[in-house]
């Protein structure tokens, strides 16, 4: 099936109705994506890594899980298919696709579907609209980057800290000074470096097109994406899509800071799910970067920050509190985000992606 999450467009498939193989895996998604190819021209990928991200769902091996969540994303230009990181967006159709494909039975006018992102080993909960046993997809939830309305589907995240870097501030600081520039780099749910777009003369407000025409900009923020990834303990990042590179600023609609975010080498239209919990998480942090955008904010209680981007604004709750020894502890975070199913049907795959030798 193809399903838009969030922001984001992706295939999704059983587990089942892949090569267990990984190497015949990825070859017959970069066949089905068209990739590498910067128009994806001889598959069904939409030539943006917005649009060329893969969900592989199953039945879970766990007890406190439904179903298990691998995410892909298919390079668009490069013959790669990364599994570093989880997918927030697409993970919000996960859902929807295990009921519509009998792996979760709905249980009432709405249905709990618990996750676990095999990609970290991190869970999750999606409430899913299921009046009648079936999926409801049109509601009047609106979220900033899609156009009009669906029904909602609050996402809660538990025991995200440190998922891929395996603390929450994987290098130990809450700032770190990283080729002159200070950051703050943070991992609660997705790996992400904070920098202060004043740093590198921009105002933070200019559009994707111009970040992305700008080579001596992203050549800067490359380097220092590399040495973050290192201090992350990332290793080599040089060919990894994590950790995220979000520019910060001060908000320009009333949200608590806004954003644009290298992922890691186009700048996404909007904010990745998980990228914007890691953000949210940062603005509460005493001493980050982000702290002196959002202000003053409770370290005891939920509070509900705005993340603006490019395409409007994205709201995350977040829990904190202080532990015994004075840590800073994230009990949890929550969300909304909406999904459709736009089709469902077969892919065609040519034979000699099957061959091994070719």
């Amino acid at each position: 099936m193809q399903m838009r999450g969030g922001t984001s467009k992706g295939l999704y498939f059983k587990a089942s109705d892949l090569p267990e193989d990984i190497e015949t895996r990825d070859r017959v998604l970069l066949a089905v994506m068209g990739s590498p190819d910067e128009r994806q021209i001889d598959g069904i990928g939409g030539a943006h890594p917005l649009t060329s991200k893969v969900a592989i769902v199953s039945l879970s091996s766990s007890d406190d899980t439904d179903i298990d969540y691998l995410f892909l994303q298919v390079m668009v230009d490069k013959g790669i298919v990364s599994d570093a990181q989880n997918c927030g967006n697409v993970l919000a159709g996960v859902g929807p696709y295990a009921i519509e494909s009998g792996i979760v039975t709905a249980t009432g006018a709405t249905t709990d579907v618990r996750i676990c992102m095999l990609n970290t080993g991190a869970k999750a909960t999606a409430r899913v609209q299921t009046p009648a046993g079936k999926v409801e997809y049109e509601g009047e939830a609106r979220i900033d980057g899609v156009p009009g309305t669906s029904a909602a589907i609050p996402i809660e995240f538990l025991d995200i800290a440190g998922s891929s870097c395996g603390a929450l501030l994987p290098t130990g600081q809450v700032k770190d000074s990283i080729q002159g520039t200070d950051v703050t780099c943070i991992d609660n749910g997705m790996p992400v470096v904070l920098l202060r777009a004043s740093n590198f003369g921009l105002t933070g407000t200019e559009s994707p097109e111009i970040l992305e025409a700008n080579l001596d900009l992203k050549t800067r923020i490359e380097a220092i994406r590399l040495e973050a990834g290192k201090r992350m303990n990332l290793g080599d990042v040089s060919g990894k899509t994590v950790p995220k590179m979000s520019l910060i600023s001060n908000a320009q609609n009333g949200g608590s800071l806004n954003t644009r975010t290298f992922i890691p080498h186009r700048v996404h239209e909007a904010i990745g799910v998980l990228g914007s919990v890691s953000v949210a998480t940062a603005c509460m942090l005493p001493g980050s970067v982000a702290q002196s955008f959002a202000g003053e904010l409770s370290t005891e209680s939920n509070n509900q920050l705005n993340i603006e981007h490019p395409t409007g604004s994205f709201s995350v709750e977040v829990d904190v509190a202080h532990g015994t020894e004075g840590e800073f502890i994230v009990n949890r975070a929550a969300l909304l985000r909406t999904a459709r199913l736009l089709m469902r049907g077969e892919v065609y795959i040519p034979a000699k992606v099957f061959d091994s030798a070719d």
